[in-house]
């Protein structure tokens, strides 16, 4: 049961990160920028096992909380980041039903894997916003690969993440659809990304958005066991969506909400990323 967690909780991780990029086929204006403070949690007694079938767990917790920012250097480049610079993670103590024996539960507080990266606009000026982005994925955070942690906040694994987005805004709406390669290492398996996002504008200072996030691994991944701990978080399969809103309070500053749920799923737990944020524009 132990080894089976640790899989699972790895993926919350890469679930966690893979919603706090944004940002689609639009680079941020030279000297402009969009910069997040935000509090994400999971919480959840069931599990999507490796054959997409839902089976219940001893509940895990895992709160993240980070910095999202992008800058503009130009009209055509973007730095990005994502910095959970505390992530905490708790299992729940359990009670052995034949003989009432009590195993205890564990908890971790840790700076997570921070995300760097550069977005370049292809188009400028088009009907049609296209970008490519690279995204190096540090390993910095705790993990089963050096420490043989059993609660970890990040994977142990220096990975590349090259992206294609396409946007368009029309009347009070906008469209992005973006795909993408993450190439990882330490024996994890390569997947495919992709992603879709449709927004509506019409509000003064409301911003609704519906966002859709899957990946899907090419199994070319090893079988590479952590130290003791079995498989971690390889050939992880998901398809997700939901809702996040977006306020102004004033012109350059706001409040977030967010809610996405994990559907078609193997290796991941099987309960809503619920997400707060507040965020500044330049």
């Amino acid at each position: 049961m132990k080894n089976y967690l640790i899989k699972l909780f790895t993926v919350v991780l890469l679930f966690t990160s893979y919603f706090a990029t944004a940002g689609g086929g639009w680079p941020q204006k030279k000297g402009k920028g969009f910069f997040k403070l935000g509090q994400s949690a999971i919480i959840a007694n069931k599990y999507f096992d490796s054959d997409g079938n839902v089976i219940d767990i001893t509940t895990i917790s895992l709160y993240t909380t980070s910095l999202y920012g992008e800058y503009g250097f130009t009209d055509r480049i973007t730095a990005i980041a994502y910095v959970p610079f505390f992530v905490r993670s708790t299992l729940n103590k359990t009670q052995n039903t034949q003989t009432g024996a009590i195993i205890p539960g564990d908890e971790l507080n840790a700076f997570g894997d921070t995300d760097l990266g550069l977005k370049f606009g292809l188009t400028n000026n088009k009907p049609i916003a296209i970008s490519a982005s690279i995204i190096f994925g540090l390993p910095l955070g705790k993990s089963a690969l050096i420490d043989e942690n059993f609660l970890q906040s990040g994977d142990g694994e220096f990975n590349q993440i090259i992206m294609l987005d396409a946007g368009k805004g029309f009347n009070k709406w906008y469209l992005n659809a973006g795909i993408g390669f993450n190439n990882r290492t330490q024996g994890f398996s390569d997947e495919f990304r992709y992603t879709y996002e449709m927004g509506y504008t019409g509000y003064e200072k409301l911003l609704l958005t519906l966002k859709v996030n899957g990946v899907k691994p090419i199994n070319n991944g090893s079988t590479y066991e952590t130290i003791g701990n079995g498989v971690f978080a390889n050939k992880v399969e998901y398809l997700a969506y939901g809702p996040e809103i977006s306020y102004k309070i004033k012109d350059n500053f706001g409040v977030s909400g967010s809610a996405f749920f994990a559907v078609a799923a193997k290796r991941i737990l099987a309960s809503p990323n619920f997400g707060v944020g507040l965020f500044y524009t330049l």
